[in-house]
């Protein structure tokens, strides 16, 4: 499925394609394009496709300036390249699901490492043919350097168009290039021709050095910088996902039961302890630590129970805050769960020799007086989850045959 898709950056309507699979959704790719290309591209738009029969769905978008989005190129640089694809990332955590992969061809390859730490839900990220840092790309437009320097801008001919490059473009990415960018806590895999003639090999082999583990590095063999040729794509779309496998967390698989408002649904998924949960419009999933023999591909139950507690009181605290108008700028707790074993216990059960203890820690920041402070927290108790807590609980089973 193809949608024509806009968000909004920096006040410039972008525009954008997202490609869906006709079943599940098995992780969300964010891909980047080429300095001066588009998402309508060859290689993207095949890449695109080959990774969508892989129930992986795609958003390529056209960067402000260009294509059909808003804004004038001459006034665009590398850094409003990075505050497209945060807005662009938004724009999908909001309406389907963050970006789990980062592809970026090119510019767009340093692009994605650039922004890489900035999106907590990417877990892989993917360049191909990209450059060690943003300055390369003035290769392009060398012989016009000293005009731009000097008049601070220039028309320059890039293959069958022609743009306006301003002075500001060259210090924004002299700017870029200072700052090393190391990804951290996420794979990294670079795809590069040796035989590139627009970034040498030598560029990939410097991303690669300087990034951390894990790190892969794949060959396009014979492919032109623009992977030109639909079986060069289409091989660059099949590795990337045999590659990213390994470090995504598919998302669960629709309910194939229709889970009614003020149910939740749990089913297994691996027969043992993953587990898909579904409530009437989302899902997500549940698992134990790999410690205890899980996959830690979701939180444990308790971590559950937790978060119930969590965030109603956070809830709670914010209903009551805007209601009194308190300038109330950020509320955070923290939460803790153990079990207290005593061998003569008061309040223990018959059954047990130990109390089970919830802990709250809670953080309230903005100019609050302490009375303010202390009803806020007197507040944090009516919490519908923490009176059920302290309420006689009864739990129905029954067996369905």
């Amino acid at each position: 499925m193809r949608q024509k898709i806009e968000f909004t950056s920096s006040g410039n309507t972008l525009a954008g394609l997202l490609e869906r699979p006709k079943e599940h959704i098995k992780a969300v790719v964010l891909f980047a394009h080429c300095f001066t290309c588009g998402k309508d591209i060859a290689a993207a738009s095949r890449i695109s496709r080959a990774l969508v029969k892989q129930n992986y769905a795609v958003l390529r978008f056209d960067f402000t300036g260009l294509g059909n989005s808003d804004g004038d190129f001459a006034n665009t640089n590398f850094s409003s390249n990075l505050d497209d694809l945060r807005a662009a990332s938004d724009y999908l955590r909001e309406s389907l699901f963050a970006p789990q992969i980062l592809i970026g061809h090119s510019l767009g390859g340093a692009a994605v490492i650039a922004v890489a730490n900035q999106i907590p839900e990417v877990k892989a990220v993917v360049t191909i043919g990209a450059p060690a840092n943003a300055e390369h790309v003035t290769h392009n437009f060398a012989a016009h350097i000293e005009q731009i320097s000097q008049c601070g801008e220039a028309q320059v001919q890039l293959g069958k168009r022609t743009f306006n490059i301003k002075k500001q473009f060259l210090e924004d990415l002299n700017e870029q290039s200072q700052k090393q960018s190391v990804i951290k806590n996420k794979a990294l895999l670079i795809m590069h021709s040796p035989i590139d003639d627009v970034v040498s090999i030598e560029q990939a082999e410097s991303i690669y050095v300087n990034a951390k583990h894990p790190k892969s590095f794949i060959s396009l063999d014979d492919a032109d910088h623009l992977l030109t040729r639909s079986t060069d794509a289409e091989y660059a779309a099949t590795a990337i996902t045999g590659w990213v496998d390994k470090y995504i967390v598919p998302h669960p698989a629709p309910n194939a039961q229709k889970v009614l408002h003020g149910e939740l649904v749990v089913r297994e998924k691996d027969h043992k302890f993953t587990l898909s949960v579904y409530s009437d419009s989302h899902s997500w999933l549940a698992d134990e630590p790999i410690k205890v023999g899980g996959k830690n591909l979701g939180p444990d139950p308790y971590e559950h129970l937790l978060a119930a507690l969590g965030t109603c009181t956070v809830m709670t605290m914010r209903m009551y805050a805007n209601r009194k108008g308190l300038p109330v700028e950020d509320i955070k707790i923290t939460l803790t769960h153990q079990k207290n074993y005593h061998d003569d216990c008061e309040n223990c059960d018959s059954k047990n020799n130990y109390t089970e203890e919830i802990t709250r820690h809670i953080e309230i920041k903005g100019p609050i007086d302490d009375a303010q402070r202390q009803k806020l927290l007197a507040i944090a108790d009516k919490c519908p989850v923490h009176k059920t807590l302290h309420n006689t609980v009864q739990v129905k089973t029954q067996l369905l045959i």
